[in-house]
């Protein structure tokens, strides 16, 4: 990715901090501002063999080698099932041991392949221009991997660097967060953030409601954007829950529907305090006064139902009961 088809947000960020000298960055923010692709843009520009002040040149044998997965100075620590949705390969062993059934792709990062890792930076760069070691999202390490980095975190063999890009740097060990030098993204202006997405091809008059229903965050946006009917759905979602019409969440999985039931249940508690719904228009929502009580133990219910939302013992009752109990919530009366 070159630094002319970054988002202009993430670009600048990008030149700032490849002004700035360290050989390991922590790059946080929530979900949907860019942590990959700026980490994915600092180590192309690290290793690129014209780089400039602005980013990776985007024509060097580096940088292609980027491109097609086959760098060999750069090691990309994501889980496996993170790694197969970007087109990352994955190591040959663990590849065999899931064409042959033997386990399925590892939602964390594991430490086998924290090894590798640190087994690689040890060896002598392969092109001359450094190594350089990306994991995403880093709140995935458990806190095994998490331990097998730091030593070379702290004490990083020749010219290599690291990458850590994070949903959640809370969850990261604290000994971890304090061998990186921090930088928190910063969100780009409403008028810029609808301006990129339209130049991704958001149809005209959609963008204002997609990046509200992303709460301001354009790649969230663009992914609500991408789906079929997604700005349609997204907006008469609540009447749907209303019904029981379990259609509107049927083809998302569980943690994403318990997601937007939280946007939904977070907009109906901000009315009953008067405050201004943040990720759906107020005539989308119900009309008529919710009681507090219920939408508070709604909001409790969803949150227990997120931690339990990557592995459900049933995911079709699952999804059944969060219907159901939309339902009861939204015919509820004062």
């Amino acid at each position: 990715m070159s630094q002319s088809t970054l988002a202009p947000w993430i670009a600048r960020q990008l030149e700032s901090l490849l002004a700035q000298r360290g050989h390991a960055w922590l790059l946080q923010a929530p979900s949907g501002l860019g942590q990959f692709e700026l980490a994915e843009s600092l180590v192309r520009a690290w290793l690129c063999d014209a780089p400039t002040a602005r980013g990776a040149c985007g024509q060097c044998a580096s940088c292609h080698a980027i491109d097609v997965r086959a760098h060999t100075d750069l090691v990309v620590l994501m889980p496996e099932t993170e790694m197969i949705e970007r087109g990352w390969p994955l190591p040959e062993k663990a590849q065999a041991d899931i064409d042959d059934k033997k386990r399925k792709p590892s939602k964390e990062i594991r430490v086998d392949a924290m090894r590798d890792a640190i087994e690689f930076a040890q060896r002598t760069s392969g092109r001359g221009r450094g190594k350089a070691v990306l994991v995403y999202p880093a709140e995935r390490m458990n806190p095994v991997t998490a331990n097998a980095l730091l030593k070379t975190l702290e004490e990083p063999p020749g010219a290599m660097r690291f990458v850590l890009a994070t949903d959640a740097a809370h969850l990261l060990l604290p000994t971890l967060r304090s061998r990186c030098q921090s930088h928190t993204l910063t969100w780009p202006a409403e008028a810029e953030a609808l301006a990129w997405l339209a130049a991704q091809g958001v149809a005209a008059g959609e963008g204002a409601a997609l990046l509200r229903a992303a709460g301001g965050r354009p790649a969230a946006a663009l992914a609500l954007a991408q789906a079929k009917d997604g700005a349609r759905q997204w907006a008469l979602l609540p009447r749907a829950m209303s019904r029981g019409d379990g259609s509107a969440l049927a083809d998302l999985p569980l943690p994403e529907a318990v997601a937007r039931l939280q946007k939904l249940c977070h907009d109906l508690l901000a009315l009953q305090v008067g405050a201004p719904p943040r990720f759906f228009a107020a005539a989308e929502l119900p009309e008529r006064p919710l009681p507090i009580g219920v939408l508070t133990r709604w909001w409790s219910q969803l949150t227990q139902a997120a931690r339990t939302a990557e592995h459900p013992l049933n995911a079709g009752l699952a999804a059944e009961w969060l219907v159901s109990s939309a339902r009861q919530v939204l015919n509820s009366k004062a």
